[in-house]
């Protein structure tokens, strides 16, 4: 009886984890992930394949969007498994139908090592394409959120730019933020971890005091 082989689909990296580094051709040459992204943000996204309907949405609106992302100095990068002909071939037809030009690189993965490293083929849904995957990577190149889409449902770009600024301003602040959150609104003092910080926090003026574990206050200016 011949021997069946199993595909590597990879291990999805987890919150907290060094985003896996790899060196790919991209629609703006190769790169090597760790330099390309070299004290940036990035977010990393997957789509199934080129020249398909809810992608082609997608990538014209991250398009449309791109400098609200260049401004919180964040770079974006996409993949699928297609060649990097199939990719600069649609990079060409959404310009024309869609009007917008991809500014961001699209990786080439045809073989599904970057697909692998980053756990973005999911057998259940699909053995030939990537699901829609986002992972949010920080400056040292630590995967900080991450959000999986199935194939027929495109992402919302509103939400993906919410959650870059609650962690952005969590981490310059060092607050919590709330359900629903958006800038301008209150915060969440972090939660006390002794006895000492539960009193502390009896004297902290100008806040919504809730509960001892939940304090609200206005945003940092």
């Amino acid at each position: 009886m011949p021997e069946t082989t199993t595909m590597d689909v990879g291990t999805i990296p987890k919150i907290g984890d060094p985003a896996p580094d790899f060196t790919a051709m991209t629609t703006h040459g190769e790169i090597t992930f760790s330099k390309w992204a070299e004290g940036s943000w990035v977010m990393l996204f997957s789509h199934p394949a080129d020249f398909t309907p809810v992608c082609s949405t997608e990538l014209t609106e991250l398009a449309r969007r791109n400098k609200e992302f260049e401004q919180r100095k964040i770079k974006l990068i996409g993949l699928s498994i297609d060649s990097i002909h199939a990719h600069l071939a649609w990079r060409e037809n959404l310009a024309e139908i869609l009007k917008e030009t991809i500014p961001y690189p699209m990786i080439a993965d045809s073989n599904m090592a970057v697909a692998a490293k980053y756990g973005m083929i999911h057998p259940g849904a699909s053995t030939t394409v990537t699901v829609r995957a986002v992972f949010i990577i920080d400056p040292k190149r630590i995967v900080r959120a991450l959000v999986y889409y199935p194939l027929n449902i495109g992402r919302n770009v509103e939400e993906l730019v919410r959650l870059f600024d609650a962690l952005q301003f969590a981490d310059k602040n060092a607050v919590a933020c709330p359900v629903n959150w958006k800038p301008g609104d209150k915060v969440i003092v972090p939660p006390p971890k002794t006895e000492t910080e539960v009193n502390d926090r009896k004297n902290l003026k100008d806040v919504e005091r809730l509960a001892f574990y939940l304090v609200k206050k206005n945003p940092p200016a």
